[in-house]
């Protein structure tokens, strides 16, 4: 016999996360703080402030991914990085896991390569910004690293 009562909410799967690396950039001595851009407006959370990166693609490791998102968004090249904290954060409509790396050496001036707001903010400002919960711990781990 056929069944044909509607599933419960409980028999779903949940759906992979979708896995995105995020570079926490730090300025030099010319240009003290953290880098941090806009989300554009139609795009998922967009209007807040993020750091920058995306979606790691099918075969990339985290750091060529960091390198190519930044590349893309901001016209740098990564020189130095190293892994920061993982978070993973569900929103109701889509479940992240973010790589956030600390990105210490870079070659080039950074700017709005995609038209987003870019800023350089201190360390201890980030908390002024509105971004995505899912990054409110790297935030917290921020501000109590100084």
């Amino acid at each position: 016999m056929l069944n044909t009562e509607p599933k419960s909410s409980s028999d779903k799967s949940p759906a992979a996360a979708i896995q995105v690396v995020a570079g926490v950039i730090y300025g030099g001595d010319e240009t003290p703080g953290i880098l941090i851009s806009q989300r554009p407006a139609h795009l998922h959370q967009g209007g807040l402030w993020e750091f920058p990166g995306g979606k790691i693609e099918t075969g990339e490791t985290q750091l060529q991914s960091l390198s190519r998102e930044l590349a893309e968004e901001l016209d740098i090249q990564v020189t130095r990085a190293s892994p920061l904290i993982t978070i993973e954060h569900d929103y109701g409509d889509k479940h992240v896991q973010l790589f956030f790396w600390s990105v210490t050496g870079f070659i080039g001036e950074p700017y709005g390569v995609e038209g987003q707001r870019i800023k350089w903010v201190l360390q201890q400002d980030l908390h002024n910004y509105d971004f995505p919960d899912a990054n409110h711990r790297v935030i917290e781990l921020l501000k109590n690293s100084k």
